[in-house]
């Protein structure tokens, strides 16, 4: 019986084309009728609402993917959780700390599954990453450097402060979730940041010190192009995640100086993202976790959700970046 899926967002992340294993999607939702129907009718999904509580009602929709801005994700979230409907849903959680804790305790407290939408997580090549990093290939990590950047600043919804914009919240996470993975959700002892000018998010370079005196050492930037690539090294080796594809969408991997490849199957049609495909991974532990009755990830925990925003919002606070819902925080 294949998972029924409803999509909140009907732009480009609205993720729908990439479900084969074992899902389908039956509802979309938007809050302009018109463009749900064209999204509908150009993807082949059987019904299209004007509105996300016709979605939340809808009793043939098993599990639901939101997509929207930054700032709507709490009251959405909100919204789907309330119905009891299971959510998968894009990252960042919340706004803040205090935003993904309310999500997280209404999930617990209704008994409904959530995850953050971390595709990162669920390539086949970071699952080979912890599983090197579980049987002790590279000894003891040691430092981890990690870079994101590619030039943003035409795509209003990630520079403008209303629409929950800025470089941490929506690509430092990436790398904050990265080093969180590797450390296996250990809480660093100190964040040091390095930027260029205070109340902007647009370039910045943060440092994670853990104790035993490790480190991980995070770039990200809205400008320029980076390399992109994730560098992972040890007492006795490292595992470096690099070109081709972006480390946050990984088909590469040298360990200990080999190389190691794992491509995605080909899009059926045209992709918004680079390796688009990869984000059929998320949807599949999705579909494994209902099955199994399970609440939560043990990829992408609601803890390892919870760890990230609280170090995103330290990284904030450091850089004077401030939103709207921060008075929520406390």
């Amino acid at each position: 019986v294949p998972t029924r899926w409803g999509i909140c967002q009907a732009g480009k992340t609205a993720m729908v084309p990439w479900w084969p294993w074992g899902g389908v999607a039956v509802a979309i939702a938007a809050r302009d009728l018109a463009r749900a129907q064209e999204y509908a009718k150009k993807h082949g999904i059987p019904r299209a609402y004007g509105s996300y509580e016709e979605l939340a009602r809808d009793p043939d929709v098993d599990v639901v993917y939101v997509g929207v801005i930054h700032p709507e994700h709490l009251p959405v979230g909100r919204l789907f959780l309330g119905a009891g409907k299971p959510v998968l849903l894009e990252k960042p959680l919340g706004m803040n700390a205090a935003e993904v804790r309310e999500l997280v305790q209404l999930a617990r407290s209704q008994g409904v599954f959530l995850m953050e939408a971390f595709w990162s997580r669920f390539f086949p090549i970071s699952e080979q990453i912890r599983q090197l990093l579980t049987q002790g290939a590279v000894g003891e990590v040691k430092l981890i450097s990690v870079t994101v950047g590619h030039p943003m600043e035409n795509i209003p919804r990630l520079v403008e402060k209303k629409l929950g914009g800025g470089a941490i919240l929506d690509i430092g996470c990436y790398c904050v979730q990265f080093a969180s993975m590797v450390f296996g959700g250990e809480r660093p002892e100190s964040v040091v940041l390095r930027f260029l000018f205070p109340g902007v998010d647009e370039t910045t370079s943060v440092i994670l010190n853990y104790a035993g005196k490790r480190q991980a050492v995070l770039s990200c930037t809205m400008r320029i192009a980076l390399p992109n690539q994730a560098q992972i090294c040890g007492t006795q080796g490292s595992i470096e995640v690099c070109l081709p594809a972006p480390w946050y969408a990984p088909t590469t991997v040298i360990v200990n100086g080999q190389r190691h490849e794992c491509p995605l199957p080909p899009p059926s049609q045209p992709l918004n993202f680079t390796n688009g495909t990869g984000m059929r991974y998320e949807a599949q532990h999705v579909r494994e976790c209902l099955l199994g009755g399970r609440k939560e990830s043990p990829i992408m925990s609601l803890a390892d959700s919870e760890l990230v925003a609280s170090i995103v919002d330290e990284v904030r606070r450091q850089l004077g970046v401030t939103f709207a819902g921060d008075q929520r925080q406390g």
